[in-house]
């Protein structure tokens, strides 16, 4: 029923103050967060631009910097100077040393508590029961009983009973003090204090707590309130920069230079790509013909000048005298 009703209204002076004070708040505050809201925007955008196209490679760079220069020197040298050091120095050292040790230590050690050190704990044991525990008993217990039983318990007991009176009077004083203590840290200290709490300071920290409630409220509804704004402007900024750069940017590109781009293709650069192949082919179909002419007429003077045509022909001409 409550739920239909809607909301409930803050009874008493901190409801009326929460109204009174909520509407020009939330303006004052909102006309402060809309421009530190917008700022705000900015610069996330920017930041995340720039993350993603400067921090980001740059921070990628220096992470395989840090890798090559810190941790892959120390990994070839755990891998292959520590480890290979301890497996096959350092633990051999330990297995030697803990033989020495044994043989040299523990082995004298055991031998010498075994064969001398028990026999004279068993020696001294045996004394101490047959010779020293008679004496003691003849000696020291039968005095010892006697001054406990008549002279310690009585004095004990008369200790016991004095201090259970002066325990007595002192919680007596004690109590009287505490109580005189007590009555007059509550007349001077906590009534008064009790009464500044009550009627000072707990309606000055309830109208407090309601204005930073208020306060806190309208941060927030101005916080986003701004980011709505905020969005709405950036829209319309890049709305305005579409149609009035990229879009006639665009329109040019694809009705005016692509024409023209397609038309120089066409008119000037096939053109003269193909006049250059052609020049390319009739250049190299002249230094071809050149070459076989030159060819030709190597041949031609070396047959006149009676000099072999090739090495064919000079191993012919020089195998000819040892056939002879």
């Amino acid at each position: 029923m409550d739920l239909e009703k809607g909301p409930r209204e803050e009874p008493g002076g901190e409801g009326r103050l929460a109204v009174a004070l909520r509407v020009p708040v939330r303006i004052v505050v909102l006309v402060l967060v809309v421009p530190v809201r917008m700022v705000w925007d900015a610069l996330v955008v920017a930041g995340r631009f720039l993350g993603d196209r400067m921090f980001r490679p740059v921070g990628r760079a220096l992470l395989w910097v840090g890798r090559a220069v810190l941790v892959w020197p120390f990994v070839a040298l755990w891998r292959w100077v520590l480890v290979p050091l301890w497996r096959w120095v350092l633990v051999p050292l330990g297995v030697a040393s803990r033989w020495l040790g044994t043989v040299l230590v523990v082995v004298p050690a055991a031998a010498l508590y075994r064969w001398v050190l028990t026999p004279l704990g068993h020696a001294a044991v045996w004394f101490c029961a047959r010779v020293l525990t008679p004496l003691g008993r003849g000696l020291f217990v039968v005095p010892a009983v006697w001054l406990y039983r008549w002279v310690l318990t009585p004095v004990g007991h008369a200790l016991l009973w004095c201090g259970r009176g002066l325990a007595w009077l002192g919680s007596l004083l004690v109590t009287g003090i505490g109580t005189a203590l007590y009555w007059t840290v509550r007349v001077l200290v906590v009534l008064p204090a009790y009464a500044v709490w009550r009627w000072l300071l707990a309606p000055v920290g309830r109208a407090l707590a309601v204005v930073a409630r208020e306060v806190g409220a309208a941060f927030g509804h101005a916080w986003r309130i701004a980011g709505y704004i905020s969005l709405a402007v950036g829209r319309a900024l890049a709305f305005f920069f579409r149609w009035t750069l990229v879009e006639p940017a665009r329109w040019v590109y694809r009705t005016v230079l692509t024409p023209v781009g397609h038309v120089v293709r066409d008119a000037v650069l096939r053109p003269v790509a193909e006049a250059a192949r052609s020049v390319g082919r009739v250049t190299r179909d002249a230094l071809r013909s050149v070459r076989v002419t030159a060819r030709q007429v190597r041949r031609d003077v070396r047959r006149a000048l009676g000099m072999p045509a090739g090495p064919a022909g000079i191993g012919r001409r020089e195998r000819r005298p040892a056939g002879r």
